[in-house]
Formats: structure tokens, C-alpha cells, sequence
């Protein structure tokens, strides 16, 4: 799907050639502007939002991609269905006073011939996420990285939310040597405590009441376990809180909240959640 661009002054300039990014990069540059970068694969919501907002505190110049990411979507996940709502998202960047829209075809980002993919380990092995989807995280290191190198931002912002994912690539980052610094952002919620997704417009009314239980099953655990309480036994509690309220439940598991290793000590903790309910697949996390 490749909609046509609407031609509105009120938009943003959208640029989706390597070569007119690099000039409008280095036009910034020569004035000694920062860059931060908010990469978005669009469907775009207020979670994005609150990050291009961080985004214009942290540096002079913002750049926010859309770009939907084939190489993170396996056989039978919802590439294709993936919400692309590109003239909303426009608007709404464009409200939001974003400096450019870099949205690359799929040819500029994985050209004929392209043989190169970048495999995380890590926290991406954790046995999160990747024990689900085990392609995911090659697929988002490599698209972060080209990102990172295409527009050599000073800054990027990541959302707490995709937890995991915000790990890998801060690791991604200081293993490449990679000069951006990767700042994370604090979850966005619905005022009854679901994260927002764009996949949560998937979910019917009946799911849509039911899916805020996870959050409330994350607040319940990290308070008793911040209380004392033995893990193994509140996760325990936890699950099948989850499983009632009628998810499939993929984990819900407490790690260490830097390295996601399986806690050994008093340390530092995030407990993560991903489940799904109808066909909709929802994660999220709380600190303790």
C-alpha cells in the first residue's frame, strides 16, 4: 500500500529519497542544530505523540520515520493489515510542528540484493518476546540501525511500552558504537490503564473492557512483591488472574529491569506481560 501524499502546506515535509535526507541533515548540521530522531512505524497515537513532544525538548530539529517494517513481521502476522493511516498521521505531526517526515519505500530500505541483517542477543534472548515471535528482534535491530546511521541523530526516543525492544536497541547502540543516545519515554495510558497500541483499535467491545486487566494484574504483582511477597508465588497468582479474565496467556514474568535476566538478588525489577485476547495480541510492563 503506498498512499498518495496529501499536498496540504499544513503537513510536514515528507522526504522519502536518501538523497534529499542527507541535504536537509547536513543543512541542520552546518547551523549546528540537533537532531532527534522518533522512528514510528505510523498508525500514529498520543503514545507517539508524548515521544515527539520529548523529542522537540531535546533537540532543535525532529525527525519522526514511518516506515513499516516487513522484516519484524513473520508468516501469518498482521503485515498486511498493519494500519496505515498516513494523511492522519500527517496532520497530527504537523499540529505537532515535526520538521520532517522521513518515509522511505521498502526498496530504499531493503534494496535488490540486500544480504545483511543484524541478529541481537542479550537482552533480546530473554525469552520474552523472542521466545514468541524469534524473528522479531533481528528484524527491529536491523531497521533501528539503518535509521540510526541514515539519520545520525543526536538523540532517538523510544516508548517504555515495547520494553524489550527499547532494551535491545540501547544495547544495539553501545555495542555498535553508535553515537546517538537513546532516550526512553514513559508509557502512555488510557484512563483506565491500558497502554496505548495501535493495535488496539483490533479489539471488540467486549476485549476492549476486558484488556485494562493487565495492567491491573501488573500493579497487584509489583505491589506484593515490593511488599515482600515471594515472586514465584504472586506470578503464580498473576497468570491465573490473567487466564480468568480471558487472555491466552503468553508470560508474565519478572527480570531484571536493565539486562532482563531472571532476577538472582535484590535488584532492580520490571515485570512484563504479553497475552492475547480475540486476535489481538497485547503486551505491557510496570517497574517494581
Amino acid at each position: 500500500m503506498n498512499p498518495k501524499l496529501p499536498t496540504s502546506k499544513r503537513h510536514p515535509r515528507v522526504i522519502r529519497t536518501l538523497p534529499k535526507l542527507e541535504r536537509a541533515l547536513a543543512a541542520w548540521r552546518a547551523k549546528r542544530r540537533t537532531i532527534a530522531l522518533v522512528p514510528t512505524m505510523g498508525a500514529l497515537h498520543a503514545g507517539h505523540f508524548s515521544l515527539v513532544r520529548i523529542a522537540h525538548r531535546r533537540a532543535d530539529r525532529v525527525v519522526v520515520s514511518i516506515f513499516v517494517n516487513p522484516t519484524q513481521f513473520a508468516p501469518g502476522e498482521d503485515l498486511g493489515t498493519y494500519p496505515r493511516t498516513l494523511s492522519a498521521d500527517l496532520a497530527a505531526l504537523a499540529e505537532l510542528k515535526t520538521d520532517v517526515v522521513w518515509a522511505p519505500a521498502v526498496a530504499t530500505m531493503y534494496p535488490d540484493g540486500f544480504a545483511t541483517r543484524i541478529v541481537p542477543e542479550g537482552p533480546a534472548a530473554a525469552g520474552l518476546e523472542d521466545a514468541f515471535r524469534p524473528h522479531f528482534f533481528a528484524g527491529v535491530a536491523t531497521v533501528v540501525a539503518k535509521l540510526l546511521l541514515q539519520c545520525a541523530p543526536d538523540v532517538a526516543l523510544f516508548g517504555e511500552k515495547d520494553y524489550q525492544q527499547l532494551k535491545v536497541v540501547t544495547r544495539l547502540t553501545r555495542d555498535l558504537g553508535l553515537k546517538t543516545r537513546i532516550v526512553a519515554a514513559p508509557i502512555v495510558r488510557e484512563a483506565d490503564g491500558l497502554a496505548l497500541s495501535s493495535r488496539n483499535r483490533y479489539l471488540s467491545p467486549r476485549e476492549r473492557a476486558a484488556a485494562p486487566t493487565l495492567y491491573r494484574v501488573l500493579k497487584d504483582c509489583a505491589g506484593r512483591i515490593g511488599s515482600g511477597e515471594p515472586i514465584a508465588a504472586v506470578l503464580e497468582a498473576g497468570r491465573a488472574a490473567i487466564t480468568r479474565a480471558g487472555f491466552a496467556l503468553d508470560y508474565l514474568e519478572a527480570r531484571n529491569a536493565d539486562t532482563l535476566a531472571r532476577p538472582a538478588a535484590a535488584e532492580p525489577l520490571r515485570l512484563l506481560v504479553a497475552a492475547r485476547i480475540g486476535k489481538t495480541r497485547l503486551i505491557d510492563n510496570v517497574a517494581v
